[in-house]
């Protein structure tokens, strides 16, 4: 039996070009921002909250939940995924699927 992987709502895209991200989100499209953060804001859309990180770009990332991140990380790495990044203090990884996709693999809440 597999672990249940269950997607949030959340969807991140990290930029080196925070200001003109701020003014586009923020100004351009009208969100709703709530800062989270030196190098974190949130902007609600309805149908998914984006998260736009300060640092070096590789794509919009979705996120997906489970239980136990490092028994997931390896099932996943081993099925074909790529670690793209990882922060076991939080914990959380990003991975890449053999498709392309760029994904935070995250800790459920209890």
């Amino acid at each position: 039996m597999s672990a249940e992987i269950r997607a949030s709502r959340d969807v991140i895209v990290r930029t080196e070009r925070w200001g003109e991200a701020m003014a586009f989100y923020g100004e351009v499209l009208g969100l709703a921002m709530t800062p989270a953060g030196d190098a974190l804001a949130r902007f609600e859309t309805g149908a998914f909250a984006l998260y736009v990180e300060r640092g070096s770009a590789h794509g919009p990332v979705f996120e997906f939940l489970v239980d136990d991140v490092a028994a997931t990380r390896d099932r996943l790495l081993a099925a074909g995924c790529t670690l793209v990044e990882e922060d076991a203090s939080v914990p959380r990884c990003y991975l890449r699927d053999p498709f392309g996709l760029i994904f935070n693999l995250g800790r459920a809440s209890a």
